[in-house]
């Protein structure tokens, strides 16, 4: 048996938006697309959209590593994502976490490496 591919799938109410969604915020490249599934590569990782969901705010426990984490909240917010809460920007703790939510309810992480 060999593992030919690893997918993390998320449920979407509406998977056209979701997809344009992360194309249009991580320059994900949709590699099949369907009412029922899609799939969408994001550096090098596949995420199935599953059409059908509820639109229910849901967390996945997918998080993305940035090399800049504020220009990477402001794509967030002209993409059509929302913060679940500000992150934390202090001089004891530099801002390198901030929890997100796209516009289908699915919570994520967006990070950044402490320097």
């Amino acid at each position: 048996m060999r593992v030919e591919k690893v997918k993390y799938v998320l449920w979407a109410a509406d998977w056209q938006r979701c997809l344009r969604f992360y194309r249009e915020l991580f320059e994900g490249v949709v590699s099949f697309e369907s009412e029922v599934w899609s799939e969408i590569v994001i550096a090098g990782a596949t995420i199935g959209v599953h059409g059908g969901g509820e639109g229910k705010r849901t967390w996945t426990g997918l998080s993305f590593q940035l090399d800049d984490l504020r220009e990477g909240i402001a794509r967030l917010l002209e993409c059509g994502g929302t913060l679940a809460s500000e992150p934390n920007d202090t001089p004891e703790d530099t801002l390198h976490l901030a929890m997100c939510v796209d516009p289908e309810g699915n919570e994520f992480m967006m990070t950044q490496r402490r320097h």
